[in-house]
């Protein structure tokens, strides 16, 4: 019989050889992909995780983390710092486990150990946000106040999760003037979470008063604020009758804001988000109204259907008591005299205080003015406000206005 020759035995050595790698490849391949689909799975499935990979430590240590959320009771806090130091056996740089410890110590009412865990685990990772919520609350009770905003700020600048916790115990805080001054500097050196914070302090602040005083210092330091923040603020000062409050909070962002006068007499501004005391341009299903800005002039562009009877534009005033002098100008309008619109200053209680129609464009070049009379009592608060009136035209009523201003009488400038 024929002995196999050197070069048939030594294919057969390499293919066993080849089958083995293949194998041991094979493995450790499905061991990566069970260890990936372990991290996937982490965060919100860390029991299934650890099933897949129970040699990680950084899955090892949120399970734990989870099972100290799930069942703080003292049996089962035992089998959860097992769990969380098995974790640091695996990994001693998992932080999560460190902080597993570090809460287990505060439940045994072991405050040092609880302190010097959690001081570890800060110096391992500022991104775990239960070291750093335990450190804030620390602080607190110490009234550390800058140091508990100093945690707050590493906490929503390493957490996406922190604002949904952190917003609204930091927005509901600012009513507290200490908290407040102590806050301004945080936000002024505009932190990634700055922006979001103000819109929503301003949209979901119990107390709009004291957004008011935070906006308004952060004004001072040149903090952005958005325009709809601002107007979002207004709008609830004025609900809440806080008016005096309202115009500070404008005058302070809008400078050069004068009591006693209306504003923007040439729709100049660029405000993507008007507030109250600005102009605000109304549409609805019957009549359109739009302010076309540019930085020489503007204009409103206003049109009714036939019959329409609307507000179109508008802007609240609080002009002191006395007599004021409305002055604009007008195009493309041409109405019988009953339909042609009109300027009305109203009080707040809904009384009115005079009418000033707008003439057709063949009168007066389209120039027009009025007097408007303050009462001293019984009307702090006014609405100045375009309206259009019903017309029989078939085209209904269009026109713009391009100049409008109200200011006291013998003081009239182009403002």
């Amino acid at each position: 019989m024929r002995r196999p020759s050197f070069s048939t035995r030594r294919s057969a050595t390499e293919w066993g050889i080849r089958s083995a790698l293949a194998m041991a490849a094979a493995g450790l391949g499905g061991i990566s992909v069970a260890h990936s689909l372990g991290l996937a799975l982490s965060a919100g499935d860390p029991a299934r995780a650890h099933t897949l990979a129970p040699w990680d430590g950084q899955i090892t240590a949120r399970l734990s983390q989870q099972r100290l959320a799930d069942d703080a009771g003292a049996q089962a806090r035992v089998a959860t710092e097992q769990l969380a130091r098995r974790a640091l056996n695996q990994d001693p740089t998992a932080v999560a486990s460190v902080a597993t410890l570090g809460l287990a110590a505060q439940m045994r009412d072991n405050t040092a150990g609880a302190r010097r865990l959690m001081d570890y685990a800060q110096r391992l990772s500022r991104r775990n946000l239960q070291a750093q919520l335990w450190a804030v609350e620390g602080a607190v009770a110490r009234g550390d106040i800058p140091g508990a905003l100093r945690h707050y700020d590493i906490a929503l600048r390493t957490s996406t999760t922190a604002p949904n916790l952190l917003f609204p115990v930091l927005a509901s805080a600012i009513s507290d003037p200490a908290i407040q001054s102590n806050l301004v500097p945080v936000l002024a050196r505009q932190p990634i979470w700055g922006p979001g914070f103000v819109t929503y302090v301003a949209s979901s602040g119990t107390d709009p008063r004291a957004t008011a005083s935070l906006f308004t210092k952060l004004h001072r330091f040149h903090v952005p604020i958005a325009a709809e923040a601002t107007s979002v603020v207004i709008t609830s000062l004025v609900a809440a009758s806080a008016m005096d409050e309202a115009w500070r909070y404008y005058a302070a962002v809008r400078p050069g804001a004068e009591r006693s006068a209306s504003r923007d007499p040439r729709f100049t501004a660029e405000l993507s988000t008007p507030s109250a005391f600005d102009w605000t341009a109304v549409s609805d299903g019957s009549v359109s109204a739009s302010i076309e800005r540019g930085v020489a002039g503007g204009r409103l562009d206003f049109s009714a259907a036939p019959g329409a009877s609307s507000v179109v534009l508008q802007q609240m005033q609080m002009l002191p008591a006395g007599a004021y002098r409305l002055e604009g100008h007008g195009s493309g309008i041409e109405q019988p005299e009953q339909s042609r619109p009109y300027w009305v200053l109203t009080c707040r209680n809904g009384r009115e205080l005079g009418r000033i129609p707008i003439p057709n464009l063949s009168q007066n070049a389209g120039v027009f003015a009025g007097r408007f009379d303050v009462p001293v009592q019984g009307c702090p608060v006014q609405t100045l406000s375009l309206m259009v009136r019903p017309s029989d035209e078939v085209s209904g009523v269009a026109g713009q206005i391009d100049r409008i201003q109200l200011a006291p009488v013998g003081q009239y400038a182009d403002r």
